[in-house]
């Protein structure tokens, strides 16, 4: 049995996320603490209760979904559970790479702060959006968006390509508007506009790569003690001096989850464990790969729901 350390993304984000952890679990604890010191302000406040609507802020929902993770991480850790191979999607592969010891949690969540005010910045609001294309092949997604764009009204891509049936396209507002009625017009079941401040995982994001490359370039990495996955190619990072070119183009490239997904099960993985906000990455292994072990990790209820589960299997 292998086991996957996988973390969530932007989007899973909810008030109340990681309380749970904290409360009960002195590991936790410690990383919403060091969050709080490095951020210098409240983590912990943002993420239990959000009064001030924080969280739908990248800037500020980015280094919550980072701690959050790492404290789940942490609380599993504690009970026993290793992985062997690691991976996230979009800002969660940050986490993974503090999970597989190439970063210090304190540099990545300050860093991911940033990576989040510089998103936000890079399009105004309102001029790029994203819609979750549901029940669909994806040649006719990609199809879809080609055609949106050949009527000259601007950028329309596939950002994210998640799970068989469930591509995500990214661009400037109208033109993605068009390529999700064509998408409708092509058969697919959904065509949902995510809640998101800007067309993530496109070439628009360029102004955000650019002025995080500096930031990249400061950061201290170590060798990687786990194997992880990158979002730009879905496969093994070889080596740490790939981590920062990594991600550099990351911010800008679609994000290949279901060829994540089925080059970890081709090596061996077949246990996958979500840590984080939501249950969005069980969905999406489900909808990809049959007869694998897949669970969440939020609270302590899903914890002991996971461990039953893991300990049912050994």
């Amino acid at each position: 049995m292998k086991t996957v350390f996988m973390f969530s993304g932007q989007g899973a984000q909810y008030a109340g996320m990681g309380k749970d952890l904290y409360n009960n679990y002195g590991v936790a604890r410690e990383v919403f603490d060091r969050a709080d010191e490095v951020l210098g302000y409240s983590i912990k406040d943002i993420c239990f209760n959000d009064e001030e609507k924080k969280l739908d802020n990248t800037e500020f929902a980015q280094p919550a979904i980072l701690t959050m993770s790492i404290a789940a991480m942490k609380v599993i850790e504690e009970r026993g559970v290793r992985a062997d191979m690691t991976a996230g999607l979009s800002l969660g592969e940050y986490s993974a790479y503090v999970a597989s010891g190439a970063m210090d949690f304190e540099e990545a969540v300050a860093l991911v702060q940033k990576r989040g005010k510089f998103m936000a910045e890079a399009v105004p609001n309102g001029e790029g959006a994203m819609y979750a294309i549901i029940g669909l092949d994806t040649e006719l997604v990609e199809e879809a968006c080609r055609e949106a764009v050949e009527e000259d009204i601007g950028l329309a891509v596939p950002a994210n390509y998640n799970a068989p049936g469930q591509v995500v396209i990214a661009g400037k507002a109208e033109a993605v508007a068009r390529a999700a009625t064509l998408a409708k017009e092509k058969g697919a079941k959904m065509a949902v506009k995510l809640k998101v401040s800007g067309p993530f995982h496109t070439e628009l994001l360029k102004p955000a790569a650019e002025r995080l490359a500096p930031e990249l370039k400061k950061m201290t990495i170590s060798p990687m003690k786990i194997p992880v996955y990158t979002n730009v190619n879905a496969e093994i990072v070889s080596s740490e001096k790939d981590i920062i070119p990594i991600l550099e183009r990351q911010i800008c490239c679609s994000v290949r989850w279901e060829d994540t997904v089925r080059n970890m099960y081709k090596n061996g993985a077949d246990t996958f464990i979500e840590l984080g906000p939501g249950k969005s990455l069980c969905g999406f292994v489900k909808r990809t790969l049959k007869g694998v072990t897949n669970v969440n990790v939020e609270d302590t209820s899903t914890l002991e729901k996971a461990l039953d589960k893991l300990d049912a299997l050994v």
